[in-house]
């Protein structure tokens, strides 16, 4: 028992009580509590000095520090000790309180960690320093605790880490940081003391094991929890305490609520899910787990009536509950009214004015509206956790973004509602029909025309499904019909379309293709997804397989019926070879002579002068100043005119041209940039291209110093680009081509950022400065909600991993104003200038410094 008496110090009565009862349940015999100084300073009259002092700290903390200043002026408080208790509304953090304060704790641990805090205090042997946070490589560094004694929970609290401090002889754990058991919700006071084991387990390796590897690697493991584990990596790193050998362990989970690469892999899978309403369910149930939360529910409301909201889908991490009815709801109302709520720790609050969050016991909870492009209320995004939220900064742009696509999903679901009325979507299917498809191709290929674009269609047949319908039933084969649907759909992004044709034909559209690769590697897909046995509710299982025809515009065919025709003969093609495969639309006779000769006539295009350099500049999204310039080659023809470079780029790595081009690209460019560096000074950034085949050389980085030293550009100018589409694992030499080009000092960006499969490998792997966000998604800001959350959520996860943004593809204001609104450090594209050769964009600079020249030739002296 302790000896002296105990002051408590709270305005608030229900607080006061909460802490007179722990310690009163501890059998303290002499407790006093006041509201406030002078109530304080009427009760220690002739009182004997104090054993402890607790005070409540709430707002930014200054009251509660002149409270305490005050109370040492009190005679039996000059030496006692000071415990801050942090209510929920508190905004001071405990790395701001001042050093009168000797411990600290929530108000929400006052039941389970006042005890064992206070008892920290006596501890004659106190870790005062905890390590740093690891390095961005993940290897752990090591360290040394530092042991003149003191409270280290400061240092737990301001890294915000999951730290375990462990006796490495008994394997049983000392202590616990606030972040650790607000994430686990397991209190300090039930971890102290529990041996290692029931409390954490390494994957791979024993803890003897992972002990001897203190201070290398994070190490795969499972953390116990209040919801049962979480999956996740920890680090270990031996302390000294006193002459006593401890072991610090970092947690770091794989919930996407406190990691940004976890949280970018979350939505990458939430945003290729299908666009069924079952899918929506799946995607909800997804973001329930990944996230950590207790209750998610979507509501579903029209905003042209009144009638009562309808819940599409809830997820409750709980016992059976009596749910409130929507009218009793207050924060649903508020809502579907169009007010978001972001309570990240402090939900309580709502608690007396709504059920739902009073009844679940929520301590963090959000809604969202789910808004249109009119931004019109479709719904409600309601989300909620019984531990505050452990990463609010990652938790809550994560959920609008969770938020962008349920609203795509709603406003999908009744463009359907719509078009079944009108006659323009399938109704078995709900799939465009025909008619909406040509029209829907026709618009696709005019604005393909204008910007350049590539994409490829896709005629997919189903195989003897005659014998289904003739043997099973028109109603198997509408069943078969609609499975088939789901499963085309779930290969493909939300910019594509999926369309019934006519009977058990499907016609996909593929957009913004990158390389043909990556539209073979969608059709093997969807062959391999076809081939899988369907199970069908009460009836027999069934193989369903599928012939695929291609066609390329514009390569094959400018016009929507020849691209139609060329991919059906394609389809037939591939079923003659025995059906259950993919056919790519064979080139004409014509066709192969001409790329033979256009492949003899590039290898002499260098020398006869034919190719040549234009420069975009890329463009401060703040101050709209150009800060750099993408080189970008072009071939002009003798007879034929500008050749695209989406065209003769793949002849020149057929042929292995692509080495030598590349190399006379970037001489040429540096060589440009340095001329332009000495005339206007202006330190412009230039980006250069590199090719799969040039990133396999072994040399490249001795070549890209070659051309440095005899250009005399700066290193720190050049930027090289490496599309994203290109795997790591494919390119033998990347990663150390990419290494060795870092320590020259060059800049490496990812360019068509978000178009390939590889974009976390990319952002985790390679030492990038930059990534830059593909034109296809740019271009459908506006018009496309799901690549708009793409295009949001990569520029916040981008800038938490410390990497630049530039947008691609800025064509119209409306894109300018919503990558300026997201934060997009850089801008390219039309609306600010085409691609320019070297004399127009030497004349583009200098106009520029003419006219700030004569800006500043106005100003007043």
């Amino acid at each position: 028992m302790l000896q002296g008496g105990i002051l408590l110090v709270a305005s608030q009565r229900e607080l006061r009580r909460e802490l007179f009862d722990v310690l009163d349940r501890e059998g303290h015999p002499t407790i006093h509590s006041a509201r406030d100084t002078t109530h304080a300073a009427i009760l220690l009259e002739g009182r004997e000095p104090l054993a402890l002092i607790v005070v409540a700290f709430d707002g930014d903390g200054r009251s509660g520090l002149m409270l305490c200043e005050q109370l040492r002026l009190l005679a039996p408080c000059v030496d006692a000790p000071i415990i801050a208790v942090l209510i929920d509304e508190a905004t001071i953090r405990p790395t701001q309180l001042p050093e009168i304060v000797s411990g600290w704790l929530y108000a929400s641990q006052i039941g389970t960690e006042l005890i064992p805090r206070w008892q920290q205090l006596h501890r004659s042997a106190s870790v005062t320093e905890l390590p740093k946070m690891p390095h961005a490589s993940g290897a752990p560094s090591s360290m040394a605790l530092s042991s003149s004694g003191g409270d280290y929970r400061f240092v737990f609290e301001d890294g915000d880490g999951d730290w375990l401090i462990v006796d490495p002889v008994a394997e049983r754990v000392v202590e616990a940081s606030p972040a650790y058991t607000r994430h686990s919700g397991l209190a300090n006071s039930v971890l102290t003391g529990l041996p290692l084991r029931e409390v954490l387990s390494f994957e791979a390796v024993g803890i003897e094991k992972a002990f001897g590897d203190a201070g290398r690697r994070w190490l795969a493991c499972l953390r116990k929890s209040i919801r049962g584990s979480d999956t996740g990596e920890a680090s270990v790193r031996r302390v000294r305490q006193n002459g006593r050998e401890l072991v610090a362990l970092q947690f770091r989970s794989n919930q996407a609520g406190t990691r940004p690469a976890v949280a970018l892999t979350l939505l990458a899978r939430l945003f290729s899910s299908g666009r069924d309403d079952a899918d929506v369910v799946d995607a909800a149930r997804l973001l329930l787990d990944e996230m950590g939360l207790d209750y998610l529910a979507v509501w579903s409301a029209r905003p042209e009536d009144s009638s009562v909201p309808t819940q599409i889908v809830q997820h409750w991490r709980g016992e059976e509950q009596i749910w409130p009815g929507p009218q009793l709801q207050s924060s649903l109302r508020l809502v579907l009214g169009g007010q978001p709520l972001m309570y990240p720790h402090d939900a309580r609050r709502l608690a007396d004015v709504d059920p739902l969050v009073g009844q679940l016991g929520l301590r963090g909870f959000v809604g969202l509206p789910l808004l249109d492009e009119r931004r019109s209320v479709l719904g409600a995004l309601l989300a909620g956790s019984r531990n505050p939220f452990g990463a609010p900064e990652i938790v809550e742009p994560v959920l609008h973004c969770a938020a962008a696509y349920f609203a795509h999903m709603l406003e999908l679901r009744r463009t359907r509602e719509q078009g079944r009325a009108e006659g323009l979507l399938d109704a078995l299917t709900g799939l465009p029909n025909r008619l909406l498809f040509n029209d829907r191709l026709d618009t696709i290929i005019r604005e393909a025309t204008r910007t350049g674009e590539t994409f490829a269609v896709l005629f997919v047949d189903l195989d003897r499904f005659k014998f289904i319908n003739d043997t099973l039933g028109h109603a198997v084969g509408d069943r078969v019909l609609v499975a088939v649907t789901q499963r085309l759909r779930s290969s493909v992004r939300a910019s594509d379309t999926v369309a019934r044709y006519a009977g058990d034909e499907f016609i996909i559209v593929l957009r913004h293709i990158v390389k043909t690769d990556d539209v073979l590697r969608i059709a093997e897909k969807i062959v391999q997804l076809m081939d899988a046995p369907l199970h069908l509710d009460d009836g027999p299982e069934l193989q369903v397989t599928a012939s695929i025809g291609i066609s390329f515009f514009p390569e094959d065919a400018p016009d929507a019926e020849t691209l139609l025709k060329h991919a059906d003969e394609a389809m037939y093609a591939a079923k003659s070879m025995g059906r259950n495969k993919y056919r790519v639309y064979d080139v004409s006779p014509a066709q192969e002579q001409q790329n033979a000769a256009l492949k003899a006539r590039l290898r002499h295009a260098e020398g006869n002068g034919e190719l040549r350099v234009f420069y975009q500049p890329q463009i401060n999204a703040g101050t709209e100043d150009i800060v750099g310039m993408e080189a970008l080659l072009r071939w002009e023809h003798p007879e034929l005119g500008n050749i695209g470079p989406g065209f003769f780029i793949p002849l020149a790595e057929e042929t292995g041209l692509i080495v030598s081009i590349g190399e006379w690209v970037l001489r040429t460019a540096c060589k440009q940039a340095k001329a332009w560096d000495d005339r206007f000074g202006l330190r412009l950034r230039l980006g250069v291209n590199l090719s799969a085949v040039q990133l396999m050389q072994p040399d490249l980085s001795e070549v890209v110093a070659a051309v440095l030293q005899e250009t005399g550009l700066d290193p720190g100018l050049l930027e090289l680009e490496v599309t994203e589409s290109i795997s790591i694992k494919a390119v033998p030499n990347l990663m150390e081509n990419m290494q060795g080009l870092h320590r020259l000092g060059c800049h490496i960006a990812i360019d068509d950022f978000g178009t390939g499969a590889a974009s976390l490998d990319y952002l985790r792997k390679l030492p990038a400065d930059r990534i830059k966000i593909d034109q296809s998604f740019v271009r459908n800001i506006g018009v496309d909600p799901d690549d708009e959350a793409i295009v949001r959520a990569t520029i916040e996860m981008a800038h938490r991993l410390k990497r630049g943004v530039v947008a691609e593809g800025v064509e119209i204001e409306q894109h300018l104003q919503f990558l300026r609104a997201n934060h997009c450090d850089e801008l390219q594209g039309y609306l600010f200038c085409r691609p320019l050769p070297q004399g127009s964009f030497e004349r583009l600079l200098a106009e520029r410094e003419r006219l700030l020249t004569g800006v500043q030739d106005k100003l007043p002296a």
